[in-house]
């Protein structure tokens, strides 16, 4: 059965790199012809805006929209970026091929090294998003993943299903700094999990905390540190975690405006990234730290700073934050114009977010 399993999740992997292939080519066909028949290459990109997502209610996630851009060889402003798409496409090609990877440092360097003109790899990563949007997968599918920093700790039983260490078994209560949350981790076998909810942390402090203050057998709990936005291979994890193994996910997350939208991004979805579908955990449940807790716990804070602004008057209008406690945490932080962190408990001792913060939030969701 094991096997049988294994020999599944490998044809299912290979028959998505062939399906990226041909799409590749069946692309690359379409300019060429263009060229021949002495027409201006075009492609379409969908608009990844927070104003072109809207909620689908069978995937419980926000999508784009149906408003979308061309891009053409016949405006001089687009040559470059269509340059910039057709190199990475021939890149991607040749990573499935060769079965080799690549990370999405390693790919800008790999383009200034064949002289193709990315400013810095912000745009390198953006022409990366605007391909996985016109293929209509994501670039873990044309082996180009980003670097490793999630990490997760807890009573799990992992087996790995990638070659070369196909049937490896690892423990992920062994390794006191958590196992790197990579495509080998996110794509292993549940073998046996003795955790009954996970906690998922922005914050390597709190997260080293929680091991520490043994958070994962006093709550049976899973702890999953995203260090800031949580990278898709981590969210693809813990929407596993979730599907698979039924545990409740619990968010944590600084109390300002970016630390919100960390949760908001992995329950609801992401606008930059709404082509690629099911990288979501919708059952997944904000636990703070809310502007209120601010208050509540009279929590050390700082004052807004124009960013901050800027960034909560971005939420006012985002569709994802209209509704409770998102849209009442809101309007509290535009009353108080002020943010904490989650190390701001540490002001009462430290083991005070375990010990008495932890079970009051849990109390509080479970009564909901």
């Amino acid at each position: 059965m094991k096997g049988e399993r294994q020999d599944k999740a490998v044809y299912r992997a290979d028959k998505v790199k062939a399906e990226v292939v041909e799409k590749l080519k069946a692309t690359g066909t379409r300019i060429v012809q263009d060229l021949r028949r002495g027409r201006w290459p075009s492609v379409e990109l969908p608009l990844r805006t927070t104003k072109n997502i809207v909620y689908d209610d069978a995937l419980r996630q926000y999508v784009l929209g149906p408003k979308k851009a061309v891009r053409t060889l016949s405006n001089i402003r687009h040559v470059r970026p269509f340059a910039q798409m057709v190199w990475l496409m021939k890149f991607a090609k040749q990573l499935i091929e060769s079965g080799k990877t690549s990370t999405l440092r390693d790919t800008y360097y790999v383009a200034l090294g064949e002289n193709v003109d990315f400013e810095d790899q912000d745009e390198s990563d953006d022409i990366i998003l605007e391909l996985e949007s016109v293929l209509g997968h994501p670039r873990e599918d044309f082996n180009i993943f980003p670097e490793e920093r999630a990490s997760i700790y807890g009573d799990l039983v992992i087996e790995y299903t990638i070659p070369g260490f196909r049937g490896n078994r690892v423990d992920l209560s062994t390794h006191p700094d958590g196992y790197a949350i990579g495509p080998a981790l996110t794509t292993a076998e549940f073998v046996r999990c003795g955790a009954e909810m996970a906690f998922v942390i922005e914050k390597g402090a709190v997260f080293s905390r929680f091991v520490e203050e043994r958070a994962d057998k006093k709550f049976k709990a899973l702890l999953i540190h995203t260090a800031g936005q949580s990278p898709r291979n981590c969210r693809k994890l813990i929407r596993r975690i979730r599907e698979e193994l039924n545990l409740p996910i619990y968010v944590f997350a600084d109390a300002d405006p970016y630390g919100m939208h960390i949760a908001s991004v992995l329950i609801h979805g992401s606008a930059l990234s709404a082509h690629i579908k099911q990288i979501n955990v919708p059952d997944a449940v904000w636990a703070g730290v809310y502007a209120t807790d601010i208050t509540k716990y009279k929590l050390p804070s700082m004052k807004f700073t124009d960013v901050d602004e800027k960034r909560l008057s971005e939420l006012v209008e985002d569709p994802r934050y209209q509704t409770d406690p998102w849209r009442r945490e809101v309007k509290y932080f535009e009353k108080l114009k002020r943010k904490a962190e989650l190390e701001a408990f540490s002001k009462y001792g430290l083991e005070f977010i375990v010990k008495d913060f932890l079970p009051e939030r849990l109390a509080e969701l479970t009564k909901r």
